[in-house]
């Protein structure tokens, strides 16, 4: 990497980093390109070299996140579901749960944006490939009927969503291990079991 494409990258990342912050502390709506800017030390002109818009930050922000999740994820969402593995499901799920304090600032700013259509669109197409994974982990497994893995998989994975959503508002309101066993056994009934 030239020193050139090395500045031009960090000067991004730089962007990213600053408008995370001013999301946390302003909120989304409140914080404007000029914000961004002047706290990266910059100017306007440089922002809109990297970003068209504060919805385009903010989708990158999501790529990082995405990026967080999917690094760690050592069996695949894929593998785990086509276990049926109780031990696997939980270790995946133990996994999330233990990213949530490293996520929270992006998805909250994410939540504030969901006016925005490319954020919208993103986060639908980040919930939708979480769901595409786990329906091919049931269908390597050859794992309930066809016309039902997917609405399994959206349950499933929809329950990890909302829980996540009530602990970057709420926190523990009922114990993390309890949360971690009851979602265990909502994941295993909707996607290793038959009854």
């Amino acid at each position: 990497m030239s020193l050139r494409a090395a500045q031009k990258q960090m000067t991004y990342e730089l962007f990213l980093t600053k408008a995370l912050e001013l999301f946390g502390t302003k909120g989304y709506a409140a914080t404007t390109i000029d914000d961004i800017a002047t706290a990266a030390g910059s100017t306007r002109t440089t922002f809109y070299l990297h970003f068209a818009s504060k919805a385009e930050v903010m989708s990158a922000l999501l790529t990082k996140v995405d990026a967080i999740l999917t690094t760690a994820d050592d069996p695949t969402l894929t593998a785990v579901v086509a276990s049926g593995s109780r031990e696997r499901i939980q270790e995946w799920l133990d996994r999330k749960f233990s990213q949530w304090d490293e996520i929270k600032p992006y998805l909250t700013a994410s939540y504030q944006a969901a006016h925005e259509p490319d954020v919208a669109a993103r986060t639908e197409q980040w919930f939708e490939d979480a769901v595409g994974r786990m329906t091919e982990g049931l269908e390597q497994a050859n794992r309930f009927p066809p016309d039902r893995r997917r609405i399994r998989c959206v349950l499933a994975f929809g329950q990890l969503e909302y829980l996540s959503r009530r602990y970057f508002s709420v926190g523990w309101r009922t114990p993390r291990e309890v949360c971690l066993d009851e979602l265990t056994g909502s994941w295993c009934h909707l996607l290793a079991s038959d009854d």
